[in-house]
């Protein structure tokens, strides 16, 4: 295969970059992977990181067989605290503060937890290259939004990583989650199916949509308060890991998390101080990469959330 660069046409617009490449330089999907994984497959002079990016018109695709271009990740930063409560040799299980970004992206560049993660554990630079992932998300396999406080597992080489990717996959990871939402919920628990993708009005914003991806969470009622105004303390688990899932899909029922402001659809609770919305990832559990023991941590409500509690009456 000869280098080649091209600038995307009109006919390539939206086309996944692996298809793309496939086509443009007549070589096997395969291959393609291959290329994308050692950074040879660019877009705009920024190697690409995932197959499924999708192309835009008047972009520069470059396709090089020469060496990769060196990936360069975030630095590592010993200001960001964090709190690990667990560590071995194939996984990192943080509880994470609400207020802290997982990783760099959107013009954020250092006080992220990956910064963090990264002073503590320099081996972590170089799982980007060893699983042919985002530079800036070294051995993250799943997130939490910055509001959003609890459990988080980091994998530490590359077949934990892979281990971690596939049980998401599978389903059988177990996230859960409290959350207080406004109203009182119907029913002791329920499901709420429904796809889940980019608002069309707000592309900032998450929505339940038809052209969304696969999305379904489980809730369970944990308490009720009517004072000062109704609310419901849910617990709720993850069978996805959509962008947002468990905020977007309450609100869509009509319960919205307390503090909210993204979802809440203007509602608010009185006398509510929370900065943030009321929810916290509380128990994880999965088989361990490396045993296949079933492994599991809970983390309690942070101070925040349970004062916000204790102000509530039934």
């Amino acid at each position: 295969m000869t280098d080649l660069s091209v600038t995307v046409p009109a006919s390539l617009d939206g086309v996944r970059v692996d298809k793309a490449v496939a086509l443009v330089a007549d070589v096997p999907r395969a291959l393609v992977n291959d290329l994308i994984g050692s950074g040879r497959v660019v877009l705009d002079g920024t190697p690409v990181s995932s197959r499924s990016t999708r192309l835009k018109m008047g972009q520069e695709l470059t396709v090089s067989r020469g060496p990769a271009p060196v990936a360069v990740g975030p630095e590592p930063d010993a200001t960001v605290e964090l709190t690990v409560v667990h560590e071995d040799d194939d996984i990192i299980v943080v509880d994470k503060q609400a207020g802290l970004v997982v990783h760099p992206g959107a013009g954020r560049t250092d006080g992220t937890m990956v910064n963090g993660l990264l002073e503590r554990f320099p081996e972590l630079g170089a799982m980007a290259h060893e699983t042919g992932t985002d530079p800036q998300r070294p051995g993250i396999v799943h997130r939490l939004d910055r509001g959003t406080s609890g459990l988080m597992v980091v994998a530490r080489n590359p077949e934990a990583y892979r281990s971690l990717v596939h049980q998401l996959g599978e389903r059988s990871v177990f996230r859960r989650y409290q959350a207080l939402v406004l109203g009182s919920i119907d029913g002791e628990s329920g499901v709420v199916d429904a796809p889940v993708g980019r608002s069309v009005s707000s592309p900032t914003r998450m929505a339940v949509t038809r052209r969304g991806k696969e999305a379904r969470t489980r809730y369970r009622v944990a308490g009720r308060f009517s004072q000062p105004a109704p609310t419901t303390l849910v617990t709720a688990s993850l069978e996805t890991g959509r962008t947002h899932q468990i905020r977007v899909h309450l609100s869509a029922i009509g319960h919205p998390v307390v503090a909210d402001e993204v979802y809440s659809r203007g509602r608010t609770l009185p006398g509510c101080s929370l900065d943030r919305p009321f929810l916290h990832a509380f128990s994880l559990a999965f088989a361990h990469p490396r045993s296949g023991s079933q492994v599991s941590w809970e983390s309690p409500l942070p101070d925040d959330l349970r004062r916000q509690l204790a102000l509530l009456q039934a």
